[in-house]
């Protein structure tokens, strides 16, 4: 395990940052994260250079839940713990009424060198707008390439 920034990462490339609420909750782990390992070659094909997830689990957390899909080499799983990353782009979702504390908003961030192109953020329990098919719609849209 490494500490990373999200900055470091995403700078001078252009990336898709998504957010889940957390690791191995049902649907971020049967749609959210494998819509973005099915399509990581065709969001390549469109230029997109990094694949980062983050949710607000600890990095042990994110490594297991990394290891629990055959393939995810296109995907960077990034373990958010201390909220730091989430609350300063504002996507917290306090979900302390299901036991489950602060939580990662579900989202997607469409990145080009460190500024946000497009930004598909649910509402609390939704994924329509985030899955890797909605950021590959803005990429044909944007023609981001």
């Amino acid at each position: 395990m490494q500490q990373v920034t999200v900055h470091s990462l995403a700078a001078g490339k252009k990336v898709v940052i998504f957010g889940v609420p957390g690791a191995f909750t049902p649907t971020c782990s049967m749609k959210h994260v494998p819509s973005f390992i099915e399509k990581a070659e065709e969001l390549k094909s469109k230029g997109v250079e990094e694949l980062l997830l983050v949710s607000l689990n600890d990095p042990f957390v994110m490594k297991a839940w990394k290891k629990s899909y055959p393939e995810t080499k296109n995907v960077k799983f990034l373990a958010d713990g201390s909220a730091a990353y989430t609350r300063a782009l504002g996507l917290e979702l306090d979900l302390a009424e299901k036991g489950l504390g602060v939580r990662t908003r579900r989202f997607a961030l469409l990145v080009d060198n460190l500024k946000v192109v497009a930004a598909n953020i649910e509402e609390c329990g939704e994924f329509t707008v985030s899955g890797a098919d909605e950021i590959l719609a803005v990429c044909r849209f944007l023609c981001f390439l």
